[in-house]
C-alpha cells in the first residue's frame, strides 16, 4: 500500500498543466535536460513560479537536478515515470486485458 500512495503522489504532482508541459519538455530533452532560463522561455511564467513546479516535481522522485559551471540542468528521471507507468498499466495489460500491450507501444511511436 506504501507504493500506492507514492505513485497517488507522483500523479498528483504532475495534475497541472505546467508541471505536465515541463515533464514533456524534459523527456522531449532527453538525456540532455534544460536549463531554469530555457524551460521558462518555453513555458512562458515567471521564475519564481517555474521554481515552485520543478521543486513539487523534484520531490516527488519526477526530475534529476544537476549542476554544471552556474546552471542548473533539469532533466527527467525515466525510472521513477517507467515505473509509474508499469503501475498504471499492470492491472489493464496482463489481469484484465482492458488495454492491449501492443497498443501502448503503437502510441509511443
Amino acid at each position: 500500500m506504501e507504493r500506492v500512495a507514492r505513485y497517488a503522489d507522483m500523479f498528483s504532482a504532475m495534475g497541472t498543466e505546467p508541471r505536465l508541459r515541463i515533464i514533456r519538455l524534459l523527456l522531449k530533452a532527453h538525456p540532455n535536460g534544460m536549463v531554469a532560463g530555457a524551460l521558462q522561455s518555453e513555458l512562458g511564467i515567471p521564475a519564481s513560479t517555474l521554481s515552485h513546479h520543478l521543486q513539487k516535481l523534484k520531490n516527488e522522485g519526477l526530475i534529476n537536478i544537476r549542476r554544471k559551471g552556474t546552471y542548473l540542468w533539469y532533466s527527467s528521471n525515466t525510472q521513477a515515470l517507467q515505473e509509474l507507468l508499469t503501475f498504471l498499466y499492470s492491472e489493464c495489460c496482463t489481469r484484465s486485458r482492458a488495454i492491449k500491450p501492443g497498443a501502448i507501444i503503437r502510441l509511443c511511436r
